[in-house]
């Protein structure tokens, strides 16, 4: 299910941290229930190929595992969704960054803590 509580969540963080890389409409959170996974959110990607295909530009959906992810902190919260914002290329590409990347970005909890105590501050 579209999770609008979460898309203005996301677009609030990706205005606040200067996200400028990011296209808030190639954006979409989602919300599901009854994952075995871990994980308490996750992003998705559409590559380019598919992009070609179905002649579209590039998006994101993010989605929230509601059973881990809804009773957690806001604090909480927001670190996984700035985590989820980070895996996103600086070229918006339909792309994912993994979390031991090559370039500058690294997605670890150093980093995630970083943004998100400038995202308080801003906030």
């Amino acid at each position: 299910m579209l999770a609008p509580d979460i898309q203005i969540k996301l677009i609030q963080l990706i205005k606040a941290l200067e996200f400028a890389h990011i296209n808030p409409k190639g954006i979409f959170a989602f919300r599901s229930s009854g994952s075995r996974s871990r994980a308490r959110a996750r992003i998705w990607a559409l590559p380019r190929i598919w992009q070609i295909a179905l002649k579209v530009s590039p998006g994101y959906c993010i989605e929230i595992l509601s059973e881990k992810f809804d009773h957690l902190s806001t604090k909480d919260q927001t670190r996984i969704l700035i985590h989820e914002l980070m895996h996103i290329p600086k070229t918006f590409s339909g792309a994912l960054l993994p979390h031991r990347g090559r370039g500058k970005v690294r997605i670890d909890r150093r980093t995630v803590e970083k943004l998100f105590k400038l995202f308080k501050k801003l906030s």
